[in-house]
């Protein structure tokens, strides 16, 4: 089989046709660069050159979604140390009615959009790249922390409110992102789980606003990804959101990707343990991680990825090593 571009092998595991190898990259947190656009665009496209990955994501820092609401969030800006939240936005539930709707390209949202400008600057319509989006909700329990889940009871009519802003917000975020160039995004969710909030309480507060959100790229992008964060995932609801690729915590969060060929059909992003193996394992090892996936889930459909963010201190030979996993796949 010809070489295909990453542009066609990427499209080609999305809709489940042969691939001259599988299509691979892996993604993780640059705090010390992440504040300044340019920086972190340049580096992400280098790394991606350097280890020949066939897609980017954009990496912008976890709470970029909470500054412009009142979050005071605390920098580090080293490499091993993400920025944190320093204070909540939210400290009574009466300030969910202070969350108003927000520009695309306002605030510390306008500069993950710079970095989509960038990136695309740089890579042009050679490198699929996907921008990082949050589901309302979590962006809420970002803001809030885990007193949403009362807050939504005690008061659902302000709730509701402020997450009708939050999503309002999101799509013009997303527009503004089209318009720089993504191929697509990467849709997290980290409410989404049967420990965290019943299906009812999920179908209102959650489901809800996230289709909103996919309603407003799923005809103009590519490459979408739904991104399952944490344990006890709802996995059967969000594998029926209209995303095209499917990122769970596969090693360890059930189900398998073996498991889950037999509830979905769409493409499946994951093999890598990030934590357990690629940041402890000999290279040899981490092969072996990827062929074993690969076994398991069977080629067709597929990208190599890992569960979540890798570690940053995982060593460099372990990412040429997953690559090169990949080169006879």
């Amino acid at each position: 089989m010809e070489k295909m571009t990453k542009v066609e092998r990427v499209k080609a595991a999305l809709n489940k046709e042969e691939v001259d190898r599988l299509p691979m990259s892996v993604w993780l947190h640059y705090p010390h660069l992440d504040q300044d656009p340019r920086s972190l665009a340049e580096h992400q496209v280098a790394v991606q050159k350097e280890y020949d990955f066939d897609f980017i994501k954009l990496m912008p820092f976890g709470l970029y979604t909470t500054q412009d609401f009142g979050a005071k969030i605390k920098f580090f800006c080293q490499p091993n140390d993400p920025a944190i939240i320093d204070e909540f936005g939210i400290k009574d539930i009466s300030d969910w009615g202070k969350i108003e709707p927000l520009g695309g390209t306002y605030g510390t949202y306008g500069k993950q959009v710079q970095l989509a400008q960038h990136v695309y600057n740089l890579v042009g319509d050679d490198v699929p790249f996907i921008q990082t989006i949050f589901s309302p909700l979590t962006t809420a329990r970002k803001l809030g922390g885990d007193r949403i889940f009362e807050d939504l009871k005690k008061d659902p009519k302000l709730f509701h409110q402020a997450l009708k802003a939050l999503t309002e917000t999101s799509v013009n975020f997303i527009k503004a992102n089209i318009e720089a160039g993504v191929s697509g995004f990467f849709f997290a969710t980290q409410c989404s789980a049967t420990d965290l909030m019943t299906p009812e309480d999920h179908a209102e507060f959650g489901e809800k606003y996230d289709l909103m959100l996919f309603d407003a790229f799923k005809d103009d992008t590519f490459f979408n990804v739904c991104h399952m964060h944490g344990e006890n995932v709802m996995f059967d609801t969000l594998a029926n959101y209209p995303a095209n690729c499917l990122n769970w915590h596969d090693r360890w969060v059930p189900p398998s990707l073996g498991e889950a060929r037999k509830l979905t059909d769409k493409c499946l992003l994951g093999g890598i343990n990030e934590n357990g193996v690629l940041a402890k394992a000999s290279p040899a090892e981490v092969q072996a991680h990827v062929a074993e996936a690969v076994a398991d889930a069977s080629r067709t459909g597929l990208m190599i990825g890992p569960g979540c963010v890798a570690a940053p201190l995982t060593p460099e030979i372990n990412y040429y090593a997953a690559r090169m996993a990949v080169e006879n796949k």
